[in-house]
């Protein structure tokens, strides 16, 4: 059944991957005179990077019959939306001073280029693959009469473009402040849009053109931000291992050793007598509340973790190269859909493991736990998209990819996982054996309890990559861009450690007030950070983003609470499962059987 199964399944994986449209040339390889098309992609203001609109929104020159490049899943999710031009740059000839087109501008044409101008709007362009930025025009003081902002409109693109044999290797576009057009005034205007070329020789090789694209992320003074964030991280994991040590040495060993050994019937009844976390070992391993919803959780979060570990992993193998149209938005795709195996069966077998007997009903609460919240702020900012007219709002094609994704490879792997877990469960091991008549707990202090522990659970792990969330952070809702995959791999890894070292301490100190509901208490604890870095997103926008308007402000907060949702159930089930191997390990030494 599953062989029949799997040739559907990898023909539409194939299909999907081949929906990719890089280049009119395949090789990149051009020969003297022969056109190479220059594609405009979309305008936005420049603070808000999510506020995209199609290119011919405003007044440009226009060929008579526009032509669009086909688009892919991880294009049309990136908005993103390749147009012809009329800009005509053949390979190794020069333009000193080419007419684009003369144009009258209405006083509507004249009041769009004002607002565009006024928001520092910005316009992208691709040249054999190459990206562009130009500013639409620019704002200037006069400093005399009534009129103190002059609107400048720039109406020349001075291109310069490097090549090494056949191959173009940098393209720069350069907008002289004296080629400007004054539209100041709301009255009609004629402009003529002009442009040149000039092509120079280079020895950079073709393999690494793209590096221009990433030197701002390994500057120097960059680099020893990370650097020295990775060091603090270490220095604090460092201090927290030797703490924990220590504490295990001169206290837990010796507490362990007490009940370790054959003692006489009365001397076992006097130990359980003692205070701490002893005396709750026939309720330590009783089974939580809502298991459906905590098997649900882990599963969601087994899975989500799966996905971040194969996305770095393809970050250090270079498959993310700067400006790789969608290919970031398709691969995150890709891999949920594919890892969706994984939450199925991590969620079904530990549901059973707890004894549960509703599987299938458990199966679809794992499915919708995380694709739920995510599909309901998605559908809502694509609504949202398509009433301002932005190019994020997805298109009919795209909803049917990303179904037909859903319905043909996430949910049949989603059963499939549920069912290896039904089939290959095994009974839950727990060192001790469970009363019958719970335990009740002891009265605690106030800050005992769940929200308190939860913000002391989150702070150390939140340090760890409190740096690198703005290099993050503005290079997904900015203009940045970030290729250092090793270290962030190294602060992932740091964090998962972190998390597991809290949640573990958090989870003695807990039962050494006898309070044995330590189940939901570790998970929440452990993903307690993802509620730190939802408030670092409050603080970011306010404070160090310029981002403003209903549409950004939405998809910012909505995207990232997605986000926020998903690190907290990943750093959840770490906490979750580093607990419990914990407590086995603790109820196991002291032989409570």
């Amino acid at each position: 059944m599953v062989q029949l199964r799997k040739y559907p399944f990898l023909i539409l994986l194939l299909i999907y991957l081949g929906i990719q449209v890089e280049s009119d040339a395949s090789d990149h390889s051009y020969s003297e005179g022969d056109t190479i098309p220059l594609y405009a992609n979309k305008i936005a203001p420049f603070h808000n990077s999510r506020e995209t609109y199609a290119y011919y929104e405003l007044p440009f020159c226009s060929q008579d019959v526009v032509k669009e490049k086909t688009p892919n899943l991880g294009e049309m999710l990136n908005g993103d939306h390749l147009v012809s031009t009329p800009y005509k740059l053949e390979f190794l000839v020069d333009k000193d001073f080419e007419v684009l087109c003369n144009k009258t501008l209405s006083k509507t044409d004249v009041s769009k280029f004002k607002r565009a101008i006024e928001k520092d709007y910005y316009t992208q362009l691709y040249y054999d693959d190459l990206p562009m930025w130009a500013f639409i025009g620019m704002l200037r003081n006069n400093g005399y009469g009534r009129i103190e902002t002059e609107y400048s409109l720039y109406r020349h693109f001075d291109f310069q473009v490097f090549y090494n044999k056949d191959h173009v290797i940098e393209v720069n576009l350069r907008m002289p402040t004296y080629s400007f057009t004054d539209i100041t005034e709301d009255k009609e205007v004629d402009v003529g849009f002009t442009y040149s070329v000039k092509w120079k020789m280079t020895q950079q090789s073709f393999d690494r053109r793209m590096e221009k694209y990433i030197g701002s992320s390994i500057l120097p003074h960059h680099l020893s931000i990370h650097h020295h964030s990775i060091t603090y991280s270490s220095v604090i994991l460092l201090i927290l291992i030797i703490s924990l040590l220590t504490f295990y040495l001169l206290v837990l060993r010796k507490d362990i050793s007490k009940n370790s050994i054959d003692v006489e019937e009365d001397q076992v009844i006097s130990n359980q007598e003692e205070i701490g976390w002893k005396n709750v070992h026939g309720d330590v391993f009783r089974f939580p509340q809502h298991k459906s919803l905590f098997s649900a959780a882990l599963g969601a979060g087994s899975q989500l973790l799966v996905v971040i570990v194969a996305f770095l992993a393809l970050g250090l193998v270079g498959v993310f190269q700067p400006y790789m149209r969608g290919v970031l938005w398709k691969t995150l795709i890709i891999l949920y859909a594919l890892t969706s195996l994984v939450s199925g069966y991590t969620s079904v077998s530990f549901y059973c493991k707890l004894e549960g007997t509703n599987w299938m009903k458990n199966l679809i609460l794992t499915g919708a736990l995380y694709f739920g919240p995510l599909f309901v702020t998605f559908t809502f900012l694509d609504i949202v998209a398509t009433f301002y007219g932005s190019t994020t709002a997805l298109p009919l094609k795209a909803i049917v990819m990303l179904s037909l994704l859903w319905i043909f490879i996430a949910s049949p792997l989603l059963l499939l996982g549920g069912i290896i877990g039904k089939t290959r469960m095994s009974e839950f091991q727990a060192p001790c054996k469970t009363a019958k008549i719970p335990r009740e707990v002891p009265k605690l202090r106030w800050y005992r309890g769940v929200l308190p522990q939860m913000a002391l659970a989150g702070i150390l792990p939140f340090s760890v990559i409190y740096i690198q969330l703005y290099y993050i952070f503005a290079s997904v809702w900015g203009h940045r861009v970030y290729t250092l995959y090793s270290i962030l791999s190294i602060v992932f890894f740091l964090l998962l450690i972190m998390t597991a070292l809290v949640s573990v301490a958090l989870t003695y100190f807990q039962l050494a007030a006898e309070d044995h509901q330590w189940w939901w208490r570790s998970f929440l604890c452990g993903g307690s950070t993802g509620l730190y870095v939802y408030v670092y997103c409050i603080y970011y926008y306010f404070e160090r983003s310029d981002m403003n308007g209903f549409m950004q402000t939405s998809f910012f907060f909505g995207y990232m609470g997605c986000a926020c949702l998903g690190i907290f159930l990943i750093l959840g089930s770490v906490g979750f499962n580093a607990s419990l191997l914990f407590v086995r390990y603790l109820y196991a030494a002291i032989k409570c059987d």
